[in-house]
């Protein structure tokens, strides 16, 4: 793999957040003389000014940590397993939200859509749209929606969920943080020719709705929900910057009656 320049992470940065290299010295309480010759590798940055302009930039801590070792630095935020007893706090509170939402579903993601963990909403919810087999262990939901299977084909309308939930895809990974092997998931799916069709005509069948529900076929039932995306708040580890906790509420109340009927 190819090493990328401290420079080169710099500028995709700024040209990510719309700043210029007067913006960012300025934000960074630098000179824009340094500040070009940090980019063009003319002058090394020490390992203060990387933080200052990694938290300029807003930068994940992951990329920061990419940025620190570009400078030739070590890395800074750790990385741990979510087994680990350091995160115990944010799985006893990961494990509290997914048990509270319950009957309804809910599911734990990292940043690349794996799945980590499902309440028992959930596990109700795509063990029954993928029945006779449960969930299984470390499936990536954006292949589990949008590849051929029992889920997409549980989704009445796949079509209006597809480019909306690539978009999401791809904005958090390309706008969000520097996720190289998800945008390239994203574009792998993207040119797959059902949903290339559908991201196409993607303007023509955006509904004027505040948000898009994903309407589950359930046997006889049509079930509606829309989801609620949850991260930590101040994270400083990488781990726990990169879980998202995907609640799913009702759309309707009749979505909402008949789910209690169901579970």
């Amino acid at each position: 793999m190819t090493e990328v320049s401290f420079g080169t992470l710099v500028r995709y940065w700024r040209r990510v957040r719309a700043m210029s290299q007067l913006d960012l010295a300025s934000a960074a309480m630098t000179t824009p003389r340094h500040m070009s010759f940090l980019e063009t590798g003319r002058s090394n940055p020490s390992r203060e000014m990387v933080l200052r302009l990694a938290g300029a930039l807003d930068v994940p801590l992951r990329d920061r940590n990419g940025l620190l070792l570009a400078a030739g630095f070590a890395p800074l935020f750790p990385h741990r397993s979510l087994d680990d007893p350091a995160l115990d706090r944010v799985t006893m509170a990961v494990g509290r939200m997914l048990q509270q939402h319950d009957p309804f579903p809910a599911i734990v993601l990292d940043r690349g859509w794996d799945l980590l963990r499902a309440n028992r909403g959930a596990a109700r919810l795509f063990g029954e749209l993928m029945a006779p087999d449960p969930i299984p262990d470390g499936v990536n939901v954006l292949r589990l929606i949008l590849e051929p299977g029992p889920v997409r084909d549980g989704i009445a309308n796949w079509d209006q969920v597809a480019p909306a939930l690539l978009e999401r895809a791809r904005r958090e990974a390309v706008g969000g943080v520097l996720d190289l092997a998800t945008a390239e998931l994203v574009q792998e799916l993207r040119a797959r020719p059902e949903v290339e069709a559908l991201t196409a005509a993607a303007p023509a069948l955006a509904p004027l709705v505040p948000v898009i529900d994903v309407h589950f076929r359930l046997g006889d039932d049509r079930l509606r929900f829309f989801s609620v995306v949850s991260s930590i708040g101040t994270p400083v580890d990488v781990t726990a910057q990169e879980l998202r906790v995907e609640a799913f509420f009702p759309s309707d109340d009749e979505t909402a009656e008949r789910w209690r009927i169901l579970t």
